[in-house]
């Protein structure tokens, strides 16, 4: 569980330097690069742990998904800075906003995966505030894509409108998570 704890600490901190990214900060994107590697081994240590264990106190099915799809979240934070760098387009508004939601929604799932054995009640709430988050998101997304259609540039419309996918799909990925923690939940009760 640690372990796991250990690594959604990291995709707080990577998501956090994507806000601060998508906020104006370009430096930061070697920071969510680097938090992604280190989320990386961490799983592979969580892996290892896994195989090692007798026991946990969370099921070990559960705890290796929660770890996967904490790690597609933070590699999905990852690839939309990257790909912004690619097609030279500085973050905007429309992402600050959803990478604010991003870093709100990765807290919560934090906090839910603490709670998972000490506060099932407390593990869901935080859940649930997770997918809020991606509510959020996908209202921000429908007016920027709106607004993109005053746009002449053909080339920023497409980039654009490809980022703002991208960065909700972060969202549906939180969601992801905050889906498996529910389905712990209900298995333990």
């Amino acid at each position: 569980m640690a372990t796991l704890l250990s690594q959604a600490d990291v995709t707080v901190a990577g998501s956090e330097a994507f806000a601060a990214w998508a906020s104006g900060d370009l430096a930061q994107e070697q920071q969510v690069r680097d938090c992604e590697h280190q989320a990386d081994q961490i799983r592979r240590q969580l892996a290892v742990e896994l195989r090692q264990a007798f026991s946990t106190p969370v099921d070990q099915e559960d705890l290796f998904t929660l770890s996967e799809r904490l790690d597609a979240v933070l590699n999905g934070v990852k690839n939309v800075a990257r790909e912004a760098e690619g097609v030279a387009l500085a973050p905007d508004a429309p992402i600050a906003g959803m990478a604010a939601e991003i870093a709100a929604g990765v807290r919560h799932l934090r906090s839910a995966v603490e709670h998972l054995t000490t506060g099932k009640d407390v593990a869901t709430q935080e859940a649930d505030e997770a997918m809020a988050c991606e509510r959020r998101m996908e209202k921000i997304y429908r007016t920027a894509m709106q607004a993109l259609l005053a746009l002449e540039d053909l080339r920023e419309v497409t980039a654009r409108s490809e980022l703002y996918r991208r960065t909700l799909d972060i969202g549906e990925r939180i969601t992801r998570v905050a889906d498996r923690v529910w389905y712990a939940v209900v298995k333990e009760t």
